[in-house]
Formats: structure tokens, C-alpha cells, sequence
């Protein structure tokens, strides 16, 4: 099977350094890096144990951190761009996931999500960009993964929004 769907990128453009962003951003999202998730799903006792422990590895976004692949560094080790700054982020949450997934397991392919940070070398401006959860859910074609897939948009531009003080 094969389908074809329009995705929306968003590209929120910050006058805020690069540090300012990813700092702003991490302070938002919280961590199960590492290993950790794997941990609070290895020790809950229950369904509702699992959930009380992943609320207190969220940031106040909503978001967790699963992945961080600093992009900037390879890449300057490679010496293809030396001093190039681009961190690639995972971030979820299980909690928010299966408010789609529930409803089709195919989803799973684009949750959790991915969120780019880096300085355009040209401009040098700081940047954050992301596809849009529902454009990427939207292949399906089912309603109850859109209406969840907007309000996941809805918290994916906030977040953005927090961290860069604009919109896309």
C-alpha cells in the first residue's frame, strides 16, 4: 500500500542565540534519556503507577526528551562544518501517544516527534523546526488521530513558541 500526503513544516526563526534556544527548550522538555524510560517501564506496578511516574519526568510542556544527537558535532568532527550548531531532538510523551495510537497503530512511525534547533550559517539566525504531528498523521484518514493529532500541534507550537518568542 502506498499514500501519498501533504506534511506541513513549521520553522520557527528566533532572535535569541542558539543557546538561549536549546537552553529554554531542554528547561521545558523533560528527560528519559539514557535508558530511563526503560526503567520506569521495567519497575511500575501498574498502569497507573506507569503514568504517575511518567508525569514526573515531564518538563512543563508536556514533553519529554527521548533523543539528543548533537548534528553540529559530527559534523565538525568530520570537518565538513566546524563550529556548525544543530541539535536534533526525539521528544514525546507515552501519555500523549496513545491518544493516537490507540486508534491505529501505524501512527507509531511518527511519535514520538522530532524537533530540529540550529544557526543558519548564513544569517546566523537561530531556528527550530518540526513537522507538523497531524500533517504526518494525517495519512490514515481517521478522525479520532487527527482530533488528537491537533491537540498535540497545539502543544508542539507552544513549545516552540516558548522557546524561540516567535512563530512559525
Amino acid at each position: 500500500m502506498t499514500r501519498d500526503f501533504t506534511i506541513r513544516k513549521h520553522v520557527h526563526e528566533s532572535a535569541r542565540t542558539f543557546e538561549d534556544v536549546v537552553g529554554a527548550f531542554e528547561a521545558a522538555v523533560g528527560s528519559v534519556e539514557g535508558g530511563e524510560y526503560e526503567h520506569e517501564l521495567g519497575a511500575a506496578q501498574d498502569a497507573s503507577d506507569f503514568e504517575t511516574r511518567l508525569r514526573s519526568r515531564e518538563g512543563t510542556s508536556g514533553f519529554m526528551r527521548f533523543q539528543t544527537i548533537d548534528h553540529g558535532a559530527w559534523l565538525s568532527a568530520l570537518g565538513i562544518r566546524a563550529g556548525a550548531k544543530a541539535r536534533l531532538y526525539t521528544i514525546g510523551n507515552p501519555l500523549i501517544a496513545r491518544t493516537m495510537i490507540r486508534h491505529d497503530l501505524g501512527v507509531g512511525l511518527n511519535v514520538p516527534v522530532r524537533v530540529l534547533i540550529y544557526e543558519d550559517p548564513a544569517s546566523g539566525a537561530t531556528r527550530l523546526a518540526y513537522d507538523l504531528p497531524s500533517s504526518l498523521m494525517s495519512g490514515p484518514g481517521n478522525a479520532d488521530v487527527d482530533a488528537a493529532a491537533r491537540k498535540l500541534d497545539a502543544k508542539l507550537v507552544a513549545l516552540a513558541e516558548a522557546a524561540t518568542g516567535s512563530s512559525a
